[in-house]
């Protein structure tokens, strides 16, 4: 039997079922470095490490010592499924019968990384800078993808200090397809242990990534709020509709609203001018995102749109309207649909910001 372990980011983010399969394992194959940080584990063991590069010399020995009788564990860090040991020996394993083998999962390198940024993963991809085996042109076009699909993109392997054109490559393209002011979080290993810091793709440098460093680059709806990088997932916020808001809308629903500018408003501008007046009272209120420039008051339980001119754009503007009167027939619908309102503002958010 062959057990493909992820030991996670380090010996104290291991699993329970990893944690088990090496104590039950009698070889212990890996990387010096990661055999290095169970090293408590295996003492009683045949351990077998090799370098760097030479992880197809690792999974045949895996091979050649099951086929022995004996319990292999396979050490992989993070979790063997990416970018890890899993990789590697399954493709192997189409040269033998017989070989049994399962893939004991661990914390993986984004998962980590995630965790000490906040809540920054929601639809996500996850890709490798390394070029050594990948073509630079597969992932620039892995990269655009995944920018046109509004994803959230972690980053393996940025840079190293002969391998630095794929790193440059990568944020051109973020800077071309995404905001600058997107939110951006640096997750880096080290002796010195792990630096966390949350930034912005505009202020990112090279000088700040090594081949130790996960990056996390956020969507559209990605912020920063107290330090954490936050994507929203769009849960509903119950909250009392106010009666101004009511009456509006039947305004509204009425067709006796106000498109554009309300320029006789004593009001006006109550944000910036020029300013889109069509949905003077919000559809989605309270969202309970800050994605767009709305906050929490805090301690108040009050949600203030002050900072948000998201909603008075002409561009937001037209899209709502495209598809709001298909929900809204009346002024208890604004309650009531409220999770088709704000799947509605993430489809409007989408078109105006990518």
């Amino acid at each position: 039997m062959i057990s493909v372990v992820g030991i996670g980011p380090s010996r104290e983010d291991m699993t329970l079922r990893a944690l088990k399969t090496i104590e039950e394992a009698d070889v212990v194959i890996g990387y010096k470095k990661y055999v290095n940080q169970i090293q408590d584990l295996i003492d009683d063991k045949e351990v077998l490490t090799k370098g760097m590069g030479q992880e197809l010399m690792r999974a045949e020995l895996a091979v050649q010592k099951s086929r022995e009788g004996k319990k292999v564990a396979l050490i992989s860090s993070g979790d063997p499924g990416v970018f890890g040991m899993a990789n590697v020996l399954f493709p192997v394993l189409g040269k033998y019968e017989d070989i049994k083998v399962e893939v004991i999962p661990g914390v993986s390198a984004v998962n980590f990384a995630s965790s000490l940024l906040g809540a920054p993963l929601h639809d996500f991809a996850v890709i490798s800078l390394s070029d050594l085996l990948t073509p630079l042109s597969e992932i620039k076009c892995k990269i655009k993808k995944a920018c046109e699909a509004d994803l959230v993109i972690a980053f393996y392997n940025p840079l190293s200090k002969t391998r630095k054109k794929p790193f440059q490559e990568a944020l051109k393209i973020l800077k071309e397809y995404k905001k600058l002011s997107t939110p951006l979080g640096l997750v880096k290993g080290g002796k010195d242990g792990t630096k966390v810091k949350v930034s912005s793709l505009e202020k990112l440098q090279q000088e700040e990534v090594d081949m130790s460093t996960i990056i996390i680059v956020g969507n559209s709806m990605s912020y920063v709020d107290d330090g954490w990088i936050i994507t929203p997932r769009g849960y509903m916020v119950p909250y009392t509709t106010h009666p101004l808001a009511l009456e509006f809308y039947e305004k509204y629903l009425s067709g006796e609203g106000v498109e554009g500018p309300n320029l006789s408003c004593e009001y006006y501008p109550c944000h910036s001018h020029p300013q889109n007046c069509t949905f003077c009272y919000c559809p989605f209120y309270p969202c309970g995102d800050q994605s767009t420039g709305g906050h929490w008051i805090k301690e108040k339980g009050v949600w203030s749109c002050e900072g948000c001119e998201w909603i008075h754009r002409d561009e937001t503007a037209e899209c709502i309207q495209a598809k709001l009167p298909s929900i809204i027939q009346n002024t208890d619908d604004l309650k009531k649909k409220k999770k088709e309102l704000l799947k509605l503002r993430r489809e409007c958010i989408l078109n105006s910001e990518c």
